[in-house]
């Protein structure tokens, strides 16, 4: 019998997790002796609507997996039943390891147009064969972290928990994801397997299976709060607020019952959360507090915080899990140096920064973020910080770079005050955050 295809991808087959022109162009550059290196630059050229900044994310991740690369027996054998690959060549991936550098901006950090997320240097089939693994990680990360960021500003401070699992595209999503939410701010999963793994609180309420199979709604609640003290109760099954006056009438009759919430999830939330809250205000239960789901995103959310409804906490699904209104971003992996060359690309509408940059972030006298300058890394600026970082050194990585991925949650918190109010707005920033090319690099560009 045929075995089940493995439901995770294994570090043994990492290095076939890429698209079939990698490896037919590494075996050309092993053809024809090309083993300088180059360096690969990731960026995208536009943010995605309505996006005023992208939050950079996975990259420390991908760098990591980078230096796992390699082609065992197996895939090797694999790679030969293909019949595209010289023997000769296969015998050179056996002995496969990444040697190269990687710089990264920090996840965590907010990034815009042009802005190199990462840069490869490595002899260049190394640096080559990383970049459908690169583009594939990074995409998902920094696309979910985005979404959720503004999920966070929208919330004002309140809770808000992933429940968005079962309609993410598979299995590795779901998983990555929260490791994206988790640096974003999110305060908690209730995907079991993904908060363990990263380490984000586990959260959950219950279904309205678990009320339907009981012939009554109020032995339902009164069961489950027996079980779960302090539970969140899901009161919107048949009728909202008379499901609330259930709850109230029986942590009357049970003083020892404890409900620590009640959870709306269909209906007018803003309306129902107002008049739920006076039901239980009015019962003396001001400490159970409100949870809202239901097709929430951030414009929603914004919308009831703006209006002050009494919600403490919010559960959003879909919207965020697919990062619904702003599914992809255009990011691309491309070479800008080769053998000490700089390599431009000219197409239409798809012309990259040439050479090895460098990003140095501004601040105005308030503080405030005012604008950022991509450079030349080895040309000299005297102003503001500089975003890359060397994370991976003659194919070794920085155990204290990569830690600063545990430390990426407080950097979101740390940074995003700082944005200009316009940039953290909702709605398109105009003017959009300043990204100027410095004189350096502007001058190689022109020499292209």
């Amino acid at each position: 019998m045929k075995h089940p295809s493995p439901a995770c991808v294994a570090d043994d087959d990492l290095a076939l997790l890429t698209d079939l022109y990698e490896l037919t162009m590494l075996q050309a550059y092993w053809w024809e002796g090309m083993h300088e290196r180059g360096v690969f630059s990731l960026y995208f050229r536009k943010l995605p609507e309505p996006r005023n900044f992208m939050l950079a994310c996975g990259q420390q991740y991908v760098a990591e997996l980078a230096t796992r690369l390699r082609f065992p027996p197996a895939s090797l054998q694999r790679l030969a039943d293909i019949d595209l690959f010289d023997d000769g060549f296969l015998t050179w991936l056996e002995n496969f390891r990444f040697s190269g550098d990687i710089w990264v901006v920090p996840e965590g950090t907010p990034v815009f147009p042009n802005e190199p997320l990462m840069e490869v240097e490595a002899p260049i089939a190394e640096a080559q064969l990383l970049e459908s693994l690169v583009l594939n990680q990074v995409q998902l990360e920094t696309v979910l972290a985005s979404k959720v960021v503004r999920l966070v500003m929208a919330a004002e401070g309140r809770p808000v928990i992933d429940f968005g699992m079962r309609r993410m595209h598979g299995m590795d999503a779901a998983i990555r994801g929260v490791r994206a939410y988790r640096t974003a701010g999110l305060a908690g999963t209730s995907n079991v397997l993904g908060g363990l793994i990263h380490d984000l609180p586990l959260r959950g309420t219950m279904a309205h299976s678990y009320v339907l199979a009981h012939d009554d709604e109020r032995d339902a609640f009164r069961q489950f709060a027996r079980f779960y003290p302090g539970t969140t109760l899901l009161v919107d099954t048949h009728d909202t607020l008379a499901a609330v006056r259930k709850v109230i009438d029986l942590m009357a009759e049970e003083p020892s019952l404890k409900v620590g919430a009640i959870r709306l999830d269909s209906g007018d939330l803003g309306a129902l959360a107002r008049d739920s809250r006076r039901l239980l205000d009015e019962a003396g239960h001001q400490d159970v507090k409100i949870v809202a789901s239901s097709g929430l995103d951030e414009h929603n959310i914004a919308e009831l915080v703006k209006t002050a409804a009494p919600i403490d906490a919010f559960g959003v699904g879909t919207s965020m899990g697919v990062s619904q209104d702003a599914p992809v971003i255009d990011l691309s992996y491309k070479l800008v140096e080769y053998a000490g060359k700089p390599r431009m690309k000219h197409s239409p509408g798809k012309i990259n920064l040439p050479g090895r940059k460098q990003i140095y972030r501004r601040r105005d006298t308030q503080g405030y973020y005012s604008g950022d300058l991509i450079a030349l890394r080895d040309e000299a600026i005297d102003a503001g910080e500089p975003l890359l970082t060397p994370l991976v050194t003659q194919g070794q990585i920085d155990e204290a770079t990569l830690a600063e991925a545990d430390r990426a949650r407080k950097r979101v918190q740390q940074i995003l005050p700082h944005l200009p109010p316009a940039v953290r707005s909702l709605h398109p920033a105009d003017p959009a955050y300043p990204v100027e090319l410095s004189e350096g690099l502007k001058r190689l560009q022109r020499q292209q």
